[in-house]
């Protein structure tokens, strides 16, 4: 079939950031040591760090405390937070890269007349931030953080706001991602769910019960297409 076909008219694909779309995990873990290192405490070894990235800011600062065997309530207070974030801020894309194959991969489902959207729990400012500094912004209808909706992931209101926002229908989309919220969520909303295998979750990804898993960025598009032959075989099959 021709790439002009629009066979995914209709179709919302969401998107995780981190661990899916894009490997963050350098500059997170990058943020986290400078400020144990400001604090007096040691470095975490980035691997036990990129793990909880789906977890949030904070989660991370407790893990470096904890590994310190230091004051884990220092780790939680507000100042440091917000140390964290202008530190993160000002090196969001040092390191961080699209995983291989992101951008002519979100360019094809384009042409092919999908809808893209970001449903991420990073704020909103900074996963744009992130997305404007790596070229990649241009290719979704929106970009929607946990500030821009009513619950966050693992809630499936994450999504379906998202989707909505994005100018689709809830009832057609899907969900890319990489850890437990992104499954949770999916299926809290009703949604198929593709995961990749590359991304940053501390429960094996195979325990998640996505829909598809995918080793390879470019390898959602051939996990969209199996999803889209079920439903619509199983659409067929009802009437």
């Amino acid at each position: 079939m021709g790439m002009t076909d629009r066979d995914l008219e209709g179709w919302t694909i969401a998107f995780d950031l981190d661990g899916t779309l894009v490997d963050s995990a350098p500059d997170l873990v990058g943020t986290l040591n400078r400020l144990l290192v400001e604090e007096g405490l040691p470095m975490v070894a980035p691997a036990s760090a990129s793990t909880l990235i789906g977890s949030g800011a904070r989660a991370l600062l407790v893990h470096g405390f904890e590994a310190a065997g230091a004051d884990v309530e220092r780790a939680r207070s507000d100042a440091l937070f917000e140390r964290f974030l202008a530190d993160y801020t000002a090196h969001i894309a040092d390191g961080s890269r699209p995983f291989e194959g992101v951008a002519e991969t979100l360019d094809r489902l384009k042409a092919r007349g999908a809808r893209l959207v970001v449903a991420t729990n990073k704020r909103s400012d900074l996963s744009e931030l992130l997305l404007r500094k790596l070229d990649l912004i241009d290719r979704f209808e929106a970009v929607v953080g946990p500030d821009r909706v009513s619950a966050r992931k693992p809630s499936g209101s994450h999504l379906k706001e998202a989707v909505i926002k994005a100018g689709g229908d809830p009832e057609q989309a899907i969900m890319v991602g990489d850890a437990a919220p992104d499954a949770e969520a999916a299926r809290d909303a009703g949604m198929a769910c593709i995961l990749t295998t590359f991304g940053y979750t501390p429960t094996p990804v195979e325990s998640l019960g996505g829909d598809v898993l995918i080793d390879h960025f470019e390898d959602v598009e051939e996990a969209i297409d199996g999803l889209l032959s079920d439903f619509y075989v199983l659409r067929a099959l009802k009437f």
